[in-house]
């Protein structure tokens, strides 16, 4: 009888022995050995590895056997025990007598994926056994904070999910999800909006709107705007209408909801801005006590009534783990189907995992788990992030911003589905439209899917509100969001 391995972590106390099946792994190597061709197929298509199999001589037969496929040498008795001895790895498995009683104990290759799926919910269930033994233990032996210990928890026991449901897609299913999607687009025509609308009308026609399972990096230097600009995102897509009040058409006239992790400003302080963003009253008439104040409370009040009813959750927690928040995110998801999650900023994120490594390392593990958080919940992530001054020492008039100026690493480059550079002339005496105080300019550095370029827009700094700016140039079409747009495959334009 072979010995089992321990190599999987799960041990067996109190005389518990784990969850495995030695019948169903020898009908799995018997059914290789038999019909090598397709079981072998099967054994892949279900994600099973050596670490599927509970014994260790069955780790190393299996083990051997996908390095003989992978090297395409034929499998049966004869190439393995061959193969083996050459390798001096026979005895170490229990010589040919193992290998013949692997075939001997299977009847037929005809029920391997029978074989094979009990293989793999008994390694499901002591990976289970694993992840909760080792949470026990972190929780009596670590010092880290409950919070990130069941941010981390719930990301390992995501990880058996997934593995659970395999990683292969079906082809057929994604070339019909792709042909849905690209006649729901030419039913939209060229102002069709096939992702969650920003209610720019300009930025729209650009990107075609925020699609479900991107990564959007607002980045821009400091008080250009772009925490203004994420938040109009969100008070559009979680009131239904654009900048002008213009309801959406389609599902997203309708009020969606949108996470904002706030790692800089506190909810109180983002609250006040969209209020008096929405009102028209500037905040500085509010600290400074100029104006009508009876007339300020009645806009405020008919503001405060319409957002009161806007699905916005602010997590405005300093500092937080990349995964802690990964963790918030998937349970705002569950509870609340967000539909747009907001961050702001990238730079104020932590990972606890590559801290000591490095600034530099941390951010692109942010950055990384940032675009697998958008992949993961299928929802558009917009991450504002700093510039380096790069562009201000450049010696360029205008100081126009590079993808390479994103700050502390190239990662983020590399990880975002679109780059976003928000730039205001008026900051810069060096433009030739400095005079132009209205003027913002949104530069499409990278878009994966779709076409790059400038985009031009009004802002007003007192009300921190951005919208559409007539000489654009970009077009009049329809304004056209997709009805109940979830899309899952944006590759096709």
């Amino acid at each position: 009888m072979p010995q089992p391995a321990t190599a999987d972590g799960v041990g067996a106390p109190s005389g518990r022995i784990p969850p495995h099946s030695a019948e169903a792994e020898k009908g799995v190597l018997g059914s290789i050995l038999l019909d090598s061709g397709r079981v072998m197929d099967l054994c892949v298509a279900e994600g099973l590895v050596a670490d599927s199999f509970y014994f260790e001589p069955h780790r190393r037969l299996f083990d051997e056997l996908i390095a003989m496929q992978r090297a395409g040498v034929a499998i049966d008795l004869l190439t393995t025990v061959e193969r083996l001895r050459s390798a001096a790895r026979l005895d170490s498995i229990g010589g040919t007598a193992f290998l013949e009683s692997l075939i001997d104990a299977t009847p037929t290759a005809a029920h391997a994926e029978y074989y094979i799926d009990i293989v793999r919910q008994k390694y499901l269930l002591r990976a289970v056994i694993a992840c909760a033994r080792e949470t026990e233990r972190t929780c009596f032996e670590s010092n880290q904070s409950a919070d990130l210990i069941l941010g981390q928890t719930e990301q390992a026991f995501l990880d058996i999910t997934e593995r659970q449901h395999g990683q292969l897609t079906s082809w057929p299913l994604v070339i019909n999800s792709t042909m849905q999607h690209v006649e729901r687009l030419f039913q939209l025509g060229p102002g069709g909006v096939a992702g969650v609308p920003t209610g720019l009308r300009n930025l729209d026609k650009k990107l075609r709107g925020l699609r479900a399972g991107e990564l959007i990096v607002l980045a821009a230097r400091p008080s250009m705007g772009k925490t203004s600009l994420a938040m109009n995102f969100a008070e559009c897509v979680a009131i239904g209408r654009d900048m002008v009040g213009q309801r959406f058409k389609g599902d997203y006239a309708r009020p969606h909801p949108v996470a904002i992790f706030s790692l800089e400003m506190s909810s109180d302080a983002l609250a006040l801005r969209m209020l008096c963003g929405m009102a028209g009253v500037p905040a500085f008439q509010i600290d400074s006590g100029i104006g009508n104040s009876q007339k300020i409370t009645q806009q405020l009040t008919r503001a405060a009534s319409e957002l009161c009813k806007a699905p916005i959750y602010v997590d405005d927690t300093g500092g937080l783990d990349v995964m802690e928040m990964r963790a918030r995110a998937r349970r705002l998801k569950k509870k609340h189907q967000i539909e747009l999650i907001i961050v702001d900023y990238l730079q104020l994120a932590n990972c606890r995992e590559v801290a000591r490594q490095g600034r530099q390392l941390e951010t692109s593990a942010v950055s990384a788990n940032l675009k697998a958080m958008a992949k993961e919940l299928k929802v558009p992530v917009v991450v504002l992030s700093q510039l380096s001054r790069a562009p201000e020492q450049r010696g360029d008039k205008s100081a126009k911003p590079k993808l390479s100026d994103l700050r502390d690493s190239g990662a983020i480059e590399q990880d975002a589905d679109v780059v976003l550079l928000l730039r205001r002339p008026c900051r810069n005496q060096g433009d030739p439209e400095y005079d132009d105080k209205t003027l913002a300019i949104v530069d499409v550095a990278k878009h994966r899917n779709g076409p790059t370029g400038e985009v031009r827009l009004n802002f007003n700094d007192s009300l921190t509100r951005f919208g559409d700016r007539a000489d654009d140039g970009v077009g009049n079409a329809d304004y056209v969001p997709v009805d109940g747009a979830d899309v899952g495959v944006d590759a096709v334009m």
